[in-house]
Order: structure tokens, then C-alpha cells, then sequence
């Protein structure tokens, strides 16, 4: 059966599949993601099955998460790691945490520093640098947290613009949002304000257009600009 018609239940316990309840009942489940598996837990532990409800290796975890470029991320009880399809570990390396792979890149925090970084597919680390949090990779570029404040680095954990700020985020059609002393507002690839005004919060640019609030929580939309929408 196609993965992607396989669905959730709303109390992400039981499959469905065109309608009828497949597979047996579980205590957690998440959804199934490409090339079709899906990580659940039953009274034996955390661990992915395929299409046909079927267990792909023996090992059980704590907890669980979906594939990403083939590769997940589980959880005993002496870290997080990441595991192939087959079910093996994709290096010795243990974590206190781990994300997912995006963009090839997966976003770990040391099991004995505390700080993050990015390794690669072969669970190798990408560059020499440490921060006090990373994100994930989108368009080639992630978030990261340094003592002096948020900026944005490159898939080789070089600073894209030598910007900081104390809130930032990832960009989305070139665009990102950022914070200062005085406010959220929109940033370019170079790092560089769209226009001078500042808000509480802020949203992204969908199709040229932001929402935005004020002060006092007014809500109104902007244009690339800062222009009133």
C-alpha cells in the first residue's frame, strides 16, 4: 500500500488505510514518512515499521522519531543517536540530544560539553565549531546561538554575514526575521533591516505579504518594504 494514503489517528494510536483500521493498536504512534516507515511504540518499546506493520529490526528505545534522508533518531538510555534503515547506529557517537536530517545535515547537542553542531550523513562531524544552540539547515543556512547573540551560518559553520541579533530565524525566500533592542522585523541575505520600523511579533513573508503586531497587539499586514499592505 501507498504510505502516503496510510493515516493517523487523531489519538495517534491506530493506523487507517482507505478508511479501515490496519495493523494492530499501539500506545504512540507518529506518522509514516519516506520511503514508507513509521516509528511506534508498543508494551516492547519504541522502534519502525514498514507498509505492512512489520517490526524492520529487534532493538527497542525509549522513544523514537521518523526517518529523515533515511536516517532517524532514537533514544536508549545512555543518549540519542541516529540509526539507518537496517536499524544500525550510524556511528559510536552518543548525544544528549539529536534532531533530524535536513539538507544531509543533523543538528546534535554533546553529551559532554552541552553544546551544539552539525554532523553529516556519515555521522561525521561538519565543521570545528561549537555554539550554545543550532537549527535546522533550509536553503543552505541555519540559526545558530553564540555568546554574543544569534547570526546565521553556512553549511560549513561559518557566519553568512557577521550580523548578530537576539532573536533570529531561518530564511524563507530570502527573506528572515530578527530581532533587536527595539523590536522584530525582516532581514535579507546580507543581514540588513527591509525598513526601519519595529514590532512585538512578527510573521514570515507569504507571497510578498507579512502579518504583523504592534505595541498594543494591533494586528495589520506589511508589504517587502515595510509599506502598509
Amino acid at each position: 500500500m501507498d504510505w502516503k494514503e496510510i493515516l493517523l489517528s487523531a489519538d495517534r494510536t491506530q493506523f487507517s488505510f482507505g478508511n479501515k483500521a490496519i495493523f494492530k493498536q499501539y500506545l504512540e504512534a507518529q506518522k509514516f514518512h519516506e520511503p514508507g516507515i513509521a516509528p511506534v511504540c508498543d508494551e516492547t518499546g519504541w522502534h519502525h515499521i514498514n507498509t505492512n506493520g512489520e517490526p524492520l529490526y529487534a532493538s527497542r528505545y525509549l522513544k523514537a522519531f521518523g526517518f529523515y534522508e533515511r536516517i532517524a533518531t532514537v533514544v536508549n538510555e545512555k543518549g540519542f543517536f541516529q540509526i539507518n534503515i537496517s536499524g544500525n547506529p550510524l556511528s559510536n557517537e552518543l548525544y544528549k540530544w539529536a534532531g533530524n536530517f535536513q539538507e544531509s545535515k543533523c543538528v546534535v547537542r554533546s553529551n559532554t560539553t552541552g553544546s551544539y553542531y552539525h554532523i553529516d550523513l556519515a555521522g561525521a562531524r561538519i565543521y570545528p565549531h561549537s555554539y550554545l544552540y543550532a537549527g535546522d539547515f533550509k536553503d543552505g543556512f541555519a540559526c545558530a546561538k553564540t555568546v554574543n547573540g544569534w547570526q546565521h551560518i553556512d553549511k560549513t559553520g561559518n557566519a553568512l554575514n557577521g550580523r548578530l541579533f537576539l532573536d533570529l530565524n531561518i530564511f524563507h525566500k530570502g527573506f528572515a526575521i530578527a530581532r533587536d533592542q527595539k523590536g522584530w522585523f525582516h532581514i535579507n541575505i546580507k543581514g540588513e533591516e527591509l525598513y526601519r520600523n519595529r514590532y512585538r511579533m512578527i510573521e514570515p513573508f507569504y507571497n510578498g505579504v507579512a502579518l504583523v503586531h504592534d505595541d498594543n497587539y494591533n494586528s495589520f499586514l506589511i508589504g517587502e518594504t515595510g509599506e502598509l499592505a
